[in-house]
């Protein structure tokens, strides 16, 4: 089995914290348990798909936000 090398390196180190924090949040609305060690290797793929769809979804909304300056249509 090869190794893959993460690729997704944060441009800012301080936005790790946020990240972290939306990702449990996002966890807790769609009712998956992430696991405590950290291996997402156990998770059904839906549940990983579903909470990354949902991060990426917010994280656009919090882009559009500040590109329009918080004016929501």
């Amino acid at each position: 089995m090869s190794r893959r090398r993460n690729s997704n390196t944060l441009v800012v180190q301080q936005a790790r914290a946020a990240l972290d924090q939306m990702k449990y949040e996002v966890a807790q609305e769609l009712g998956i348990q992430i696991p405590q060690d950290g291996y997402y290797g156990y998770m059904a793929t839906r549940d990983t798909g579903a909470l990354g769809g949902n991060i990426t979804r917010r994280l656009v909304q919090l882009a559009e936000q500040q590109l329009t300056g918080g004016i929501r249509r």
